[in-house]
């Protein structure tokens, strides 16, 4: 079974308006309503190309509510913790001529909710997947990603971490299966910047050193690199499309090369190829990607 953790959800309202215009009324002329978060990301795409997971992390009031409705209704198991004090929180994304977001708190997380969270990972069993992803909010434990690859170590679940600086290399002696930066988080965390994919692989090679297994490298437009754990690095050029969201681009690399692991037993250049493909299928789409989009940017890579 595969899990995503999402520890800050939200609500994104999306609107495009011609222009944005400060203290005065402005009129949208599209808007859009989804169930976000890096985790739930994942989740909603795993299902769109036929696996099931189970969405962790917490929610509260209704937000949170509509949240569960939505994946719901989407075919994805949830089983979140329900905070009582706050509420799940609202992404506004203004898309004008200069795209705006502004991002709402989310609710008071105790220490009982950890806990409570910390029970559900307990049951997880050799076999399992984990995808612990996003940003960590304040109220939480800022090693809360260390706390729960520590708690889970030795237990023979695959974990997926992808986040950011800190979160990401202080896991790195858990070993997890899959870490995903960007170029540009990559670059942050050796403090060079990497624009080109022959780039990137002596820095992903350093990442495995410190205990990644398999290193995936998302670059946007540039394409994507893998180093595995086991053979030579592998490149791929994007699939070509018009760029229309990047919103959950690389949460859906992520549940990409989950499925095309899944399927082909661990064959590292098939869950790549759907990985970069199905990135690519949710930045060309106003949502996230579908099995027919991802099928067939396979077909022209």
């Amino acid at each position: 079974m595969i899990y995503t953790v999402t520890f800050n959800p939200a609500l994104d309202y999306i609107i495009r308006l011609e222009d944005l215009q400060l203290g005065k009324i402005n009129r949208v002329n599209y808007e859009q309503v989804l169930a976000g978060g890096k985790g739930i990301n994942v989740s909603i795409v795993l299902s769109n190309m036929g696996h099931q997971s189970c969405a962790l992390g917490f929610v509260a009031g209704f937000t949170g509510r509509q949240i569960e409705d939505s994946l719901a209704e989407s075919g994805v198991a949830h089983d979140f913790i329900h905070v009582k004090e706050g509420m799940t929180r609202i992404n506004v994304k203004v898309k004008a001529k200069e795209e705006t977001e502004i991002n709402g708190i989310g609710p008071n997380i105790t220490e009982a909710d950890v806990q409570a969270l910390y029970a559900k990972l307990d049951t997880l069993v050799a076999g399992d997947v984990l995808v612990i992803s996003g940003s960590v909010p304040k109220v939480l434990p800022a090693d809360i990603y260390e706390r729960i690859m520590a708690r889970l170590d030795g237990r023979g679940i695959d974990i997926v971490v992808d986040a950011e600086r800190d979160l990401l290399v202080n896991v790195l002696q858990y070993h997890p299966f899959l870490i995903k930066p960007n170029n540009h988080e990559l670059g942050a965390i050796f403090g060079v910047e990497l624009n080109r994919r022959d780039e990137v692989e002596p820095y992903a090679r350093k990442l495995q050193e410190k205990g990644a297994r398999n290193v995936l490298i998302s670059m946007a437009g540039e394409g994507a690199v893998l180093v595995p754990e086991k053979g030579d690095v592998i490149m791929s050029e994007a699939p070509k499309g018009t760029l229309v969201n990047s919103v959950g681009a690389g949460d859906s690399m992520v549940a990409g090369f989950l499925t095309g692991w899944l399927e082909s037993k661990g064959d590292a250049e098939t869950a790549f190829k759907m990985g970069v493909c199905t990135g690519s299928a949710s930045a060309f789409s106003p949502n996230l990607a579908t099995r027919p989009e991802v099928e067939a940017l396979l077909a022209a890579l």
